[in-house]
C-alpha cells in the first residue's frame, strides 16, 4: 500500500498556512479535480477525495495539531471521507445554503440526506508496558443502536411509513443561488421529513418512534504500541446511532498514560535513574535493574564517574510508525552518604589524602555539557 501523501503537500500550502489560506487551496483543488468536470480522468476522484480529507483535517485546530505531532498515525481524521460526506461541505466552502450543489459541473449530486450519530469520547488508561508492546482492552459502552423492532426507522413494525409530501422522497428541496461560480441549484434538507424522505404514521411502540435504543456492549480495543499520552484514537461507527436511520458515530479514545513507580518515558526511550555507592562505583559491581520486560543485569565498571550514562538497546518502547524500538538509558547517580558512624569516619579520614582519592580529571573525562550533548547525539 503506497504511503499517504502530505496533506499541506496535498492543497499546495505551506505548514504555517492560515484557516483562510487551507479553504481556499481547497476550494481551487475540488473545482479542478470535481469527478463532473472530469469524466475521462479515472484519477480525478481520487484526487478529489485526497484533497477534501486533507481539509477535514487541516480545517479542524485540534485534528491539525495531532496530525503535526503524529502524522498520519495521529487517529483523528478517521480515513478518506466519502463522497456524501464531500458534498455536505459545500454549502460552507462555495457559500451555498447548507445542502449539495446539483449541476456543480453538469451533474446530479444530492437526494438524501445521510444522518450520523453523535460520537462517543470515553478516556481509557495505559501503563508504561502496555503503551510499549501494544495491548487489546476490553471496554464497557453505552450507546444507542438501531431499534430492533422497527429497524431503526421510528415507525411500528418498520413499516408504517409514507412518502414525504414536501420533497416527493428526494429528502432535499431545490433553489437557485448565485454564487462567484455563477448560477448554481442549490439543494438543503426538506424541513417536513428533515431529509428522511419519509414521514412516519404510527411510532415504534418499543422505541415510542427515536428508532434507537440505549444498549450496553463490550468492545474490544487494539491499541497500537507506541501511543503517547492524549492521543485520541477513532473507530468507525461504534459511537450512537442517530435518530430514525443513518449511519452511528464515531468512538473517540483518548489515551492516558499512567506513570511508573521506578521508569519514565522520554519518547521512544524509557529512562532510569540508578543510585550506587562510591565503594561500587570505585570497585564496581553487578547490579539488577529494572525494565518494561522485567529485570536485568548490568555491569558497573571500576572507577565509573558520576553522572555515566548505560544505554540497553532495544529495551525503549515500540516505535508508532513500525521503525523499531528505543532504548533504555540509566543514568548512574553516585550516592553520598549524608551521615556516617565514627568508625566510618575513621576509615573515611584515612582515605582522604590518598593519592587515588584525590580528584585530578583528565583530558578524556566528560564533563557535564559534554554528557548531555553526547545524549541528544
Amino acid at each position: 500500500m503506497a504511503a499517504k501523501a502530505d496533506y499541506y503537500e496535498v492543497l499546495g500550502v505551506a505548514r504555517t498556512a492560515a484557516g483562510d489560506e487551507i479553504k481556499s487551496a481547497y476550494r481551487k483543488m475540488a473545482i479542478k479535480y470535481h469527478p463532473d468536470k472530469n469524466p475521462d480522468d479515472p484519477t480525478a476522484e481520487d484526487k478529489f477525495k485526497e484533497a477534501a480529507e486533507a481539509y477535514e483535517v487541516l480545517s479542524n485546530a485540534d485534528k491539525r495539531a495531532r496530525y503535526d505531532r503524529f502524522g498520519h498515525q495521529q487517529g483523528g481524521g478517521g480515513g478518506a471521507p466519502n463522497m456524501e460526506d464531500i458534498f455536505s461541505q459545500f454549502g460552507d466552502i462555495f457559500g451555498g445554503g447548507g445542502g449539495g450543489f446539483e449541476g456543480f459541473f453538469g451533474g446530479q449530486r444530492g437526494g438524501k440526506r445521510v444522518r450520523k450519530g453523535s460520537n462517543l469520547r470515553i478516556k481509557l488508561k495505559l501503563d508504561l508496558e502496555e503503551v510499549a508492546n501494544g495491548v487489546e482492552k476490553k471496554i464497557k459502552v453505552k450507546r444507542y443502536v438501531a431499534c430492533a423492532p422497527c429497524g431503526g426507522t421510528g415507525a411500528k413494525n418498520g413499516t408504517e411509513l409514507k412518502t414525504c409530501a414536501t420533497c416527493q422522497g428526494q429528502g432535499q428541496v431545490k433553489r437557485v443561488v448565485n454564487t462567484m461560480l455563477g448560477q448554481m441549484v442549490s439543494s438543503s434538507t426538506c424541513p417536513t421529513c428533515n431529509g428522511e424522505g419519509k414521514t412516519v404514521t404510527a411510532t415504534c411502540d418499543v422505541c415510542k418512534g427515536e428508532g434507537r435504543q440505549l444498549h450496553e456492549e463490550v468492545i474490544p480495543i487494539n491499541i497500537p504500541a507506541g501511543v503517547a499520552n492524549d492521543m485520541q484514537l477513532s473507530m468507525n461507527g461504534k459511537g450512537n446511532y442517530p435518530e430514525r436511520g443513518g449511519v452511528p458515530g464515531d468512538l473517540l479514545i483518548q489515551i492516558e498514560e499512567e506513570p511508573h513507580e521506578f521508569l519514565k518515558r522520554d519518547g521512544n526511550n524509557i529512562m532510569f535513574e540508578q543510585y550506587i555507592s562510591f565503594v561500587d562505583a570505585a570497585l564496581g559491581a553487578n547490579l539488577e535493574v529494572p525494565t518494561i520486560e522485567g529485570k536485568v543485569k548490568i555491569k558497573v565498571d571500576p572507577g565509573t564517574q558520576p553522572g555515566k550514562i548505560l544505554r540497553l538497546r532495544g529495551k525503549g518502547i515500540k516505535d508508532l510508525n513500525g521503525y523499531g524500538r528505543g532504548d533504555q538509558l540509566i543514568h548512574l547517580n553516585v550516592w553520598t552518604p549524608k551521615a556516617v558512624s565514627s568508625e566510618e569516619r575513621d576509615l573515611l579520614e584515612k582515605l582522604r589524602d590518598s593519592q587515588n582519592f584525590v580528584p585530578h580529571p583528565g583530558k578524556n573525562e566528560k564533563g557535564f555539557f559534554e554528557k548531555v550533548k553526547e545524549y541528544f547525539q
